[in-house]
């Protein structure tokens, strides 16, 4: 930190995480990874205690709700989702927006509707889109044979039917047995109830803290699943693997991480009109999506999915393009642009 004493002002970027080892500190750390790239001095830091006045990013838009605006820094922030009129923290986000707009120089967003929405209140100059993209480095597509090796690592029947869900939806950080109704638990539930009447032999794979709620709900509903807990990042596309299929059901995402991931993997999609599969997903080309809460199509796609392979070899190939398109390595001109934002401003 002592270096920053040495710095020009405004000629280094410090990048804030949100300290919970989770979603937004891998963002983190993939906004390092640009900013080498693109030749700009960037850290990671813990808090934003510095002796000059520099720029710094934040990685979550709930920084906004922290007393952040007292230094003389140039801020920067992901806001990814969440509007005003879905619940209090949101619409205090919004008017923290408002009331320093000023001093928020630049916002990445990662989809078009939250452009739009955040445009209205600090000007289009100040908002770039930029999906939250994929590491192909590290999620490479699957083969039988990964698929093999997985479901035997993870104990799970050869012939099963697999479906995933690697994500946060309950409540804190412990057992999570109040859901995160935002993330859709309770549909997922609904949905791989009606699905078990068709497949017999269906299992579900959980990753992820907080699954107290969905753990519970399977289990009601007697369907087995294998949950491997919190699994470190680059752990994550071995779970991919050992899937048929991978089901979103969230009413509202900034993302969610796992469209392009099991796009990249060659895993077949389902997902809600949420997030950025809004943007990217071509329904019925390389992905199959429905509208949010429609519990019906839903169990209809996924069911249409995993009845035809053919189908399903069809989504894989293309959305591996969409993943390819929207890789980490295709978004270093459009982060160039946006440091060039922050240090010209």
């Amino acid at each position: 930190m002592l270096r920053s004493i040495f710095s020009k002002p405004y000629s280094r970027l410090f990048i804030v995480g949100d300290n919970s080892g989770w979603s937004t500190d891998i963002d983190a750390k993939d906004l390092k990874n640009f900013a080498d790239r693109n030749d700009v001095k960037a850290r990671i830091i813990r808090r934003a205690f510095l002796n000059l006045p520099q720029i710094v990013h934040y990685t979550s838009q709930f920084s906004l709700l922290l007393n952040i605006y007292k230094s003389k820094h140039r801020l920067s922030l992901d806001y990814f989702h969440g509007k005003p009129e879905q619940g209090e923290n949101f619409r205090r986000c919004f008017e923290a927006l408002k009331n320093h707009r000023d001093q928020i120089k630049a916002v990445r967003v990662s989809t078009k509707e939250m452009e739009n929405r955040l445009s209205e209140i600090l000007g289009q100059q100040k908002v770039t889109c930029i999906p939250i993209g994929v590491d192909l480095k590290l999620f490479k597509p699957r083969t039988e044979n990964n698929k093999l090796t997985r479901r035997k690592v993870f104990n799970i029947p050869q012939d099963a039917i697999v479906i995933g869900s690697f994500q946060k939806d309950g409540s804190g950080w412990r057992e999570g047995m109040e859901p995160k109704l935002i993330k859709g638990p309770d549909i997922f539930l609904k949905v791989i109830e009606n699905l078990k009447a068709d497949f017999p032999k269906l299992h579900i794979l959980l990753s992820g803290p907080s699954r107290g709620f969905m753990k519970a709900g399977l289990e009601k509903i007697n369907v087995p699943y294998t949950d491997l807990g919190y699994v470190e990042f680059r752990a994550i596309p071995e779970l991919y693997d050992a899937l048929d299929l991978y089901l979103i059901t969230s009413r509202e995402e900034g993302g969610p991480k796992a469209v392009l991931e099991s796009m990249a993997k060659g895993v077949p999609l389902v997902t809600t009109a949420v997030g950025q599969a809004v943007d990217l997903v071509k329904n019925g080309q390389n992905a199959m999506m429905a509208p949010i809460e429609d519990i019906g199509m839903l169990t209809k796609l996924s069911t249409t999915i995993l009845s035809d392979p053919e189908l399903g070899k069809h989504l894989v190939k293309e959305g591996f393009k969409t993943a390819q398109e929207n890789s980490l390595e295709s978004q270093i001109h459009l982060w160039k642009e946006y440091f060039k934002k922050l240090f010209n401003a």
